[in-house]
């Protein structure tokens, strides 16, 4: 008799079905980020909301989510993963149907706030369900890009969608596609989803929440401020304020007798690494993101509906990138090969967008679908290695650990690549321009359309020309900085193996299915 353990459980049609079901929720959470790009001028001769108001009721689900990933994540692993997704999604749903029909800017703004509470439970409780559910490492690698696919996805499809409906139905009907999905999950997620928490535990650690939300949200605030106003030291003291709260909350982590995140996912093997290589992927979606939505609708003159429409386009190859990188690790090439290869192709993304003329609208697109296919497959791959090295026990934990990292990624990218972008395109304007024109390129083609002939038509030529410039400069950084991660990715993963869980079953709570 020996004491091999026995090789993981492959997961049937039951864990197939239940991921089908896991990605509805998922997909939608992910599209309102973006689902207000085209329902906020509706909104707003609806509701009539102030200018401030207007920036919360856009702003308020994004950062309500950012700032609880790490609290949720945690709460899960402690009350189980299946009751708090299911609370998240009847929270969710209810928010959903308040904010279709409210009457007022605050009512809204209060709707989306608790659209974020229950996006942050759903995104981390559904990387930790697929965790739960497949065991198997080859098989998790797929679910895991999947997972990956439809996040990315449902950014870029919530755009497209707040422009259809808002064109057909009213603003309200944003909100409303999300209840057949929750609906849906709430019925059969009791059914097929599996029960699993950790063990033992131990008390949940409440100093921690607004500790992590003041470490969170004020860094990430402040840098999207840096990025759309430019220099500023209230935003850099946002920033500061939120990188002291950051090292409050580690050492309370590192001395708390039960702490909200523990160090042991730190010190997993290969969950470091995965999670600092996510931030960059992050980093080189959201740089590009930044200046390709502006080009296709400001500098092409492209319609809203239209501009969204062709925005979608580069991400149809991103639904065979995540599957074919888990094919090929699974077929026995070295997953760091594979990362690193997914960073050399999103930099050869960069480099097709820094070639861009003020007229390449095909040349951009195939840029973007290069780049945008390059850094799903380093997501997928990083999110399998990181939540396949960390202890299941924890594997909520781990997951908002990693949402968290892409949500700084992204802010940083903005400030980063933005910033210069902005000093480029100040600097090509014509010392000639009215002030308004040499901020932004928004500023300059309102102002053109208010001067006269061909005094307008040659500022917004300028202004063009000067964005361009300014996304070539970002375009040409972040080619280096990805290509720096390719060749870095080989000797940070080289030699990690993700774990195999041959005691998976012990983990599930007595409820489990």
């Amino acid at each position: 008799m020996t004491n091999e353990p026995h090789p993981p459980a492959r997961a049937g049609r039951r864990e197939w079905t239940a991921l089908g079901v896991l990605m509805l929720p998922l997909l939608l959470v992910s599209m309102d980020v973006s689902v207000l790009y085209f329902a906020i001028p509706a909104i707003s001769a609806d509701l009539e909301p102030s200018a401030s108001q207007q920036l919360w009721i856009f702003d308020v689900y994004g950062f309500v989510l950012a700032g609880l990933l790490m609290t949720m994540g945690s709460l899960g692993d402690r009350i189980g993963r299946r009751r708090l997704l299911l609370i998240g999604a009847a929270a969710f749903g209810t928010a959903s149907l308040v904010a279709a029909y409210a009457h007022s800017a605050e009512t809204l703004i209060a709707a989306r706030a608790v659209l974020g509470i229950g996006g942050a439970t759903l995104m981390p409780t559904t990387m930790a369900l697929v965790r739960t559910m497949f065991t198997d490492p080859g098989q998790r690698a797929k679910a895991i890009g999947v997972w990956s696919g439809v996040m990315t996805a449902g950014i870029a499809l919530g755009s497209v969608m707040s422009g259809v409906l808002v064109e057909h139905f009213w603003w309200g009907s944003v909100f409303l596609v999300n209840l057949p999905a929750m609906l849906l999950l709430l019925v059969l997620g009791p059914v097929l989803l599996p029960e699993s928490r950790a063990p033992r535990p131990g008390r949940f650690d409440l100093l921690s929440v607004p500790l992590s939300m003041a470490a969170v949200l004020p860094v990430i605030y402040g840098l999207k401020e840096l990025a759309s106003q430019g220099w500023d030291v209230r935003y850099a003291m946002s920033v500061s304020l939120g990188l002291l709260c950051a090292a409050l909350f580690v050492h309370r982590q590192r001395t708390a007798a039960s702490p909200l995140i523990s160090p042991e996912i730190l010190r997993s093997r290969g969950f470091s690494p995965a999670l600092v290589l996510n931030l960059v992927a992050a980093f080189g979606m959201m740089g590009s993101a930044y200046f390709t939505t502006q080009y296709i609708q400001s500098v092409l003159d492209k319609g809203p509906l239209e501009a969204a429409l062709w925005s979608l386009l580069p991400s149809v190859p991103i639904g065979v990138a995540a599957p074919a990188g888990a094919h090929l690790v699974e077929r026995g090439v070295p997953r760091a090969n594979v990362v690193g290869g997914g960073f050399a192709l999103s930099a050869c993304g960069y480099v097709l967008l820094a070639l861009t003329g003020t007229d390449s609208l095909g040349l951009l697109l195939t840029a973007c679908a290069v780049m945008a296919s390059g850094i799903v497959v380093v997501m997928a791959q990083v999110a399998d290695l990181a939540i396949g090295a960390a202890p299941v026990e924890k594997a909520g934990a781990a997951s908002s650990l990693l949402e968290t990292s892409a949500e700084f990624g992204g802010a940083l990218s903005m400030a980063f690549l933005g910033s210069i972008g902005a000093a480029v395109y100040r600097h090509g304007m014509p010392d000639s321009a009215p002030p308004a024109a040499g901020e932004t390129l928004g500023g300059a083609l309102a102002v053109a359309e208010r001067l006269p002939g061909r005094a307008g038509d040659a500022l917004a030529a300028a202004a063009r020309e000067a964005f361009t410039s300014g996304m070539h400069a970002a375009a040409i950084t972040g080619a280096v900085l990805l290509a720096g991660a390719a060749a870095a990715a080989a000797p940070a993963l080289r030699r990690i193996r993700v774990r195999e869980d041959a005691g998976q079953a012990d983990q599930l709570s007595p409820s489990g299915v």
